[in-house]
């Protein structure tokens, strides 16, 4: 269970000074709770693929996007980013009948004590409790709120340009203010006689997948599988010059692949220091290798120190490591 999710939970605990649960209530980020299944109604908003599966698995109604409309709470469970959690804090504001509360929870680790205080600049007096590491703390709406703070944090999730490109992104998305350099030296080494179908495993707002089409003309097609659908989104927008046949897919990588393909790129998933991390990207490799055609092309840029060859070997591809820098290693493989 996340730490975060049951000390917002906590929030709602019998007792003097537990929330009353109201008849409707919004999640954003939304995860399933033991407890939210004796809430009258919770409509959920989440835009990680698994997330929503298991949300959605629990039987809670959810939205695909954050709904229109107004409700007596709105919870928030953000994720790490700044400009993410602040943006998310008016978008619970703008979904917030008069009269309504947000309450909102994060890990110590991930700031909770600095974003309850810039939440208080916003709502005034805020209530909060600490539990598992973590901080939730709301607020209800008296009348008195500063909207130019709100104001000042919807900014933040509108789409940005990364700078220098024709790039758009989102606050929260993975590598949303640049472009990733592990992408970039894969995109360098791409060869440029790829054809038939290819997918991009882990695709993000399209950076990847973008390269692809401008170097190798003979691709007759080209799908996008990612998690994050505001990421995917992003994508839409970015490879809409392009005029070749290009799917989008909202899509968990590790439950595999529809189809299969002449040849698969990627950047899997990595975060320093997250075992369950590495496995992740253990489990893209596994698919990708499931999904190639025989003869078909692995193309795959990693943090050095990861001990993907393993996986490759297990898989039955064959590989070589084609380039490195001090971060980055581009492993190719092909399917014998």
């Amino acid at each position: 269970m996340n730490p975060a999710l049951d000390t917002l939970m906590l929030a709602f605990a019998a007792g003097e000074k537990g929330l009353a649960v109201p008849a409707r209530a919004l999640f954003l980020g939304a995860q399933p709770h033991p407890e939210l299944l004796g809430w009258p109604q919770v409509t959920g908003w989440q835009a990680l693929k698994p997330l929503a599966e298991a949300w959605e698995t629990a039987g809670f109604p959810r939205t695909d996007d954050p709904p229109e409309g107004s409700w007596p709470l709105v919870l928030v469970l953000p994720g790490k980013s700044c400009d993410e959690t602040l943006a998310w804090f008016s978008l619970a504001r703008d979904r917030l009948e008069p009269g309504g509360r947000i309450v909102a929870a994060l890990p110590n680790t991930s700031g909770a004590g600095r974003f309850e205080q810039e939440f208080a600049k916003a709502t005034g007096n805020v209530t909060s409790l600490q539990k598992h590491k973590c901080r939730a703390f709301h607020a209800m709406d008296d009348g008195c709120w500063n909207e130019t703070v709100f104001d000042e944090w919807r900014a933040l999730g509108g789409l940005r340009e990364i700078q220098g490109t024709h790039f758009l992104t989102q606050a929260g998305i993975f590598s949303c203010d640049h472009i990733d350099p592990g992408s970039r030296l894969l995109a360098e080494h791409l060869p440029a006689n790829l054809r038939g179908t290819v997918a991009d495993l882990g695709a993000g707002w399209g950076y990847l997948a973008d390269s692809v089409l401008r170097r190798c003309p003979k691709i007759e097609r080209l799908d996008l599988f990612e998690a994050d659908s505001r990421a995917l989104t992003c994508a839409r927008r970015n490879l809409a010059g392009h005029a070749r046949e290009i799917t989008f897919n909202w899509h968990d990588v590790t439950t595999g692949l529809p189809n299969t393909y002449d040849a698969i790129v990627m950047n899997p998933p990595f975060h320093t220091g997250q075992a369950t991390a590495v496995d992740l990207g253990r489990a893209f490799l596994q698919t990708a290798a499931a999904s190639l055609r025989r003869g078909g092309k692995l193309f795959l840029v990693a943090n050095r120190q990861l001990p993907y060859e393993a996986v490759l070997d297990a898989s039955g591809l064959a590989w070589r490591k084609t380039a490195e820098d001090p971060t980055y290693k581009l492993l190719f493989a092909h399917k014998r």
